[in-house]
């Protein structure tokens, strides 16, 4: 890739020097294709990671799932989850799973510690070592699980990019991105299953879209219903999308439904704003970011989409203030808690029109 793809983002300071920076790239786009906003390249070509669950569950709610499971949206919010392995979390996974006929045993997710470090506690406390339920993909894993089920596929090979609902999953996602399916770069995900890379640009018009899917021109009407299904799952239960105290959540319950947040691993951020976020009358956006190092330490993506908000005025005061310990800038202590610098966005979005 060029050197110019990424360009330093956010900096940190140690006393009036800066010391570290990070570098990264943003793309800012319309339902209707426009690209609104940008910092670096908004064509480089990365993967979504976890920012693409709500569009791997699309195809299932498009086909009726929601109905055929009788799910709610509590339920498919966890589907579009990184979720911190709750009991909470826990219980929401098995209800999607009695009703669709489904156990533990067939998730192919992992293992992990639950990301909840309240729950990890409890578990090592207990003497019980966590398993697939509470890893933080088995809401998206269910999903693919009851959509093969609901069609009567088979279900031991549903990550096989074979499978007839990865197939199904991989050409609406193009769709969506306005991409033909080979287009898009497949890889392999940390739970195994497939996952895309395609340009910023692309995945800021899939989360426009999926934001306002009539504006969006989102085909055909099944679709879009599963768009606003998903939407309106996400916001509305935010708690299920990753947890109490992480950003998604924060985000979302903050902003009362007119942000839909979605990260993913190794500093990627998809963001779409509903329409009438920005102000009466005024369009949905889709926001996709990339940090380059992959945020190792998670210093840098939370402040950046903040301030990425906030240069585009969407975010009031009043959920600048409540979002303060996220970013734009906050202060850098040493162990023994003295504060010794800070760190601070660097960059100014290049306003198209």
């Amino acid at each position: 890739m060029p050197d110019s793809a990424y360009l330093p983002i956010l900096e940190l300071t140690r006393g009036r020097t800066v010391e570290s920076i990070h570098s990264g790239a943003v793309a800012v786009v319309s339902a209707q294709g426009e690209l609104v906003a940008s910092f670096g390249d908004p064509q480089v070509t990365t993967y979504l990671r976890s920012s693409a669950k709500p569009f791997q569950a699309l195809p299932f709610l498009e086909h009726n799932g929601r109905t055929h499971f009788n799910l709610t949206l509590q339920e498919i919010a966890l589907m579009c989850a990184s979720h911190a392995g709750t009991d909470e979390h826990v219980a929401v996974l098995q209800d999607i799973q009695e009703k669709a006929g489904l156990s533990e045993s067939n998730l192919k997710c992992g293992v992990h510690p639950p990301f909840d470090p309240v729950t990890a506690r409890v578990l090592e406390e207990r003497g019980e070592q966590p398993t697939p339920k509470r890893h933080n993909c088995s809401g998206k894993h269910t999903g693919m699980l009851a959509f093969a089920k609901m069609l009567d596929l088979t279900l031991g090979d549903y990550l096989n990019p074979d499978h007839p609902i990865q197939q199904e999953i991989l050409g609406t996602f193009a769709e969506m991105c306005s991409l033909a399916p080979d287009q898009v770069a497949l890889g392999t995900d940390g739970c195994s299953a497939p996952i895309f890379a395609i340009p910023l640009y692309n995945a800021a018009l899939a989360y426009a879209r999926l934001c306002d899917p009539v504006g969006g021109k989102v085909a055909p009407e099944s679709r879009q219903q599963a768009c606003h299904t998903i939407s309106q799952a996400m916001t509305t239960h935010p708690i299920m999308v990753s947890g109490s105290g992480h950003f998604d959540t924060t985000m979302m319950e903050i902003t009362q439904g007119r942000i839909l947040s979605k990260g993913g691993a190794e500093g990627y951020q998809g963001i779409g704003l509903l329409p009438g976020a920005l102000g009466p009358g005024l369009p949905a956006l889709g926001i996709a970011l990339k940090i380059a190092d992959g945020d190792p330490k998670s210093r840098a993506r939370s402040a950046i989409n903040i301030e990425v908000l906030r240069q585009l005025g969407a975010l009031s005061k009043d959920e600048m203030q409540a979002l303060t310990r996220f970013g734009p800038g906050y202060p850098l202590y040493n162990w023994r808690k003295l504060e010794v610098g800070e760190a601070r966005p660097c960059f100014e979005l290049e306003l198209n029109g």
